[in-house]
């Protein structure tokens, strides 16, 4: 059993998401850096889809209950007083209090633990959907009191065969199903650095700020699906990322498409933090979609 003494931002369990619900117009959620989340699951010895905490841009206190073996990243903290460090699994006795950092230069970081997160599953997956009110604990944010179960370990903790995700500004990009009716300055407005992540950003959308963007048809097309990593341009001409929480509709036109592989880059990136996009031909990215980190 875990026990939240102080919640850190914006923390909720998540896992990878529930796929397979867009057609009810339920998105995804899931984290926002799955490649963090699938590495500190592997290194514990959970399969890849084990819940976790996640949470942004602050420190937060845990109390372990019962005897566990987790792992944090990126972000560190301290474990019974000691240094915890970010993607090494530390064993602690009941109760070891658990207290993590600010996430350094990244946005998003995960406590995960041996056996992983136990809530109530909704549409095959324990990740909170916040818009919905559902899944995780109670389909809200984590506060203090809140107590959470722990599943059995699956296997003693063992190396990855990988380095720890890294970080940095780029992310490539596709071009989305509108992308023919921006003109040649709009491409370039989008590739030249230009853009910084707004503060008007959360797990639904991150905001663009910058440079407009103009095009030559509607600004309210019919509505057609959405995915996450949409780059779409609402009326005004400030370009919103779709994130996981994001709607699985929508009639703004789309310019570009982030690579999948590369989202929880994207999501990494704090406010004020300036993507470098790249434009790669779809083809290409087929043949190679490892991310760019």
């Amino acid at each position: 059993m875990l026990e939240i003494i102080k919640a850190p931002p914006f923390a909720t369990v998540q896992d990878l998401g529930r796929p397979g619900h867009r057609h009810e117009g339920v998105p995804p959620a899931g984290a926002m850096d799955p490649d963090a989340l699938r590495w500190l699951n592997r290194r514990l010895g959970n399969p890849a889809s084990c819940a976790a905490i996640e949470w942004a841009l602050g420190a937060g206190t845990f109390l372990f209950t019962e005897a566990a073996t987790l792992a944090l990243g990126p972000a560190s903290g301290t474990i019974g007083g000691a240094p915890l460090l970010p993607w090494v699994p530390v064993t602690c006795a009941a109760g070891t209090v658990v207290v993590v950092s600010p996430p350094g230069t990244s946005r998003f970081s995960y406590l995960a633990i041996a056996g992983g997160v136990d809530v109530v599953p909704v549409l095959g997956s324990r990740s909170t959907y916040l818009p919905g009110g559902f899944g995780g604990m109670d389909g809200r944010r984590l506060r203090p009191g809140d107590r959470l179960g722990v599943g059995t370990a699956f296997a003693q903790p063992a190396g990855t065969g990988d380095p720890p995700p890294r970080y940095g500004m780029e992310v490539r990009l596709v071009r989305g199903p509108q992308a023919d009716l921006f003109d040649e300055a709009a491409w370039a407005t989008l590739l030249g650095g230009q853009y910084a992540i707004g503060s008007a950003s959360d797990r639904m959308g991150y905001r663009l700020d910058g440079p407009t963007l103009r095009h030559s048809g509607s600004a309210a097309l019919p509505s057609e699906p959405a995915c996450p990593g949409a780059v779409q341009v609402p009326d005004g001409g400030a370009p919103i990322v779709l994130m996981p929480d994001g709607p699985t509709v929508g009639g703004y036109p789309k310019i570009a498409v982030v690579v999948s592989a590369d989202l929880g880059q994207l999501a990494q990136l704090r406010p004020g933090d300036r993507p470098k996009f790249r434009l790669l031909p779809l083809d290409e990215v087929l043949r190679d979609p490892r991310p760019a980190r």
